[in-house]
């Protein structure tokens, strides 16, 4: 297990930095405050031992443990579990890599269960102690804000990036690109997946919002109760959840893009393949039109070239250039008929 950061806050201030785990809990039991652990990666025994010194629920414990849940908010007794799904845009590769972020909060301290490197806590945990202290009195309330915040801004990132990728699919369709089928499925697929990350947050926030005594409405201030620092993290919430409200549009937004531009490639690609047929086919009317014209004069040809006696038009005079008028007039009677029906 990698302990990222580990510090007990009193007032706002981290007042101490314990080297271990135990004397983490037992100076925070004995000063107050508020305990603040971030793990990297633990195993079964060492997050173990964290819930055996914290009675963690072991239903939250076995799910972070397990790893690929859902987003989601969990209430046991006075504690709750959250688990959050971060992610970022990948450039190079035009993707986007997800994680997972567990988090025990209890009302004097938040263990955080990292399980990829998105997002950065670090940052979160500096901002919080060099720019808000103030903000970080409210307690574990301060510090669970200061996480959402960072996972969703983190998700405007990836929209832009996801928005991009849309906008270029339009232009390859146009372009008639025969891999843009397969570019819209493998958008379609993390667009869902980057849904099901942000589809609970809004309700998650407003849970969390009520619990601290607000109250989200689509209209004027919200009623809230407490102390002043608690009201001000109740407003930083519902600013995190009109937030995820709007990326929730987003995504469903681009949903509804890659559908369309699905049926659009559809439809063009049929449009293609019939414009290619209509145009075989013409091609076919053509070569059977020049074939059956120049049938017709080795038919004829072909009949005198077998030179029988009993042919009276071989002793004929005029048999040559009847036979060559012949063969002419047939080609020329064809040729007519084809270019009236326009196969020619």
């Amino acid at each position: 297990m990698t302990i990222v950061d580990n510090a007990i806050y009193k007032d706002g201030r981290r007042i101490l930095a314990p080297t271990t785990l135990q004397e983490t809990f037992a100076e925070r039991e004995r000063i107050g405050g508020m305990a603040w652990v971030g793990l990297y990666r633990p195993d079964e025994e060492e997050l173990q031992a964290v819930a055996n010194e914290l009675n963690l629920h072991e239903l939250a414990v076995e799910d972070a443990l397990a790893g690929g849940q859902r987003a989601k908010l969990e209430h046991y007794d006075d504690d709750r579990f959250l688990v959050l799904i971060p992610a970022r845009y990948l450039d190079e590769t035009e993707t986007v890599e997800f994680g997972e972020l567990d988090v025990f909060v209890g009302p004097h301290f938040v263990v955080t269960v990292r399980h990829s490197e998105v997002p950065d806590l670090s940052r979160v945990r500096r901002h919080l102690e060099e720019d808000r202290p103030s903000r970080l009195a409210a307690g574990t309330s301060a510090v669970v804000h200061g996480i959402l915040d960072s996972v969703v801004d983190d998700y405007f990132p990836v929209a832009d990036g996801l928005d991009n990728d849309i906008a270029e699919i339009e232009d390859q369709i146009f372009a008639g690109d025969g891999h843009v089928s397969r570019r819209i499925y493998e958008l379609s697929r993390e667009v869902v997946n980057f849904q099901r990350a942000i589809r609970s947050l809004p309700h998650m926030l407003e849970t969390l919002i009520e619990a601290l005594g607000g109250d989200v409405g689509t209209t004027g201030r919200p009623e809230q109760s407490g102390r002043p620092d608690q009201i001000e993290v109740v407003r930083k919430l519902r600013d995190v959840h009109d937030h995820t409200v709007h990326l929730n549009e987003r995504v469903m937004a681009m949903r509804t893009m890659l559908e369309h531009a699905l049926e659009l490639d559809s439809t063009l690609t049929s449009k293609k393949l019939a414009e290619t047929s209509v145009a075989q086919n013409e091609q076919v009317k053509r070569i059977s039109s020049w074939a059956a014209i120049i049938f017709a004069p080795q038919l004829v040809g072909s009949i005198y070239g077998m030179n029988f006696d009993t042919m009276p038009e071989l002793h004929w005079l005029w048999g040559y250039p009847f036979a060559l008028a012949l063969m002419l007039a047939v080609a020329v009677v064809l040729f007519v008929l084809f270019r009236k029906n326009d196969w020619l």
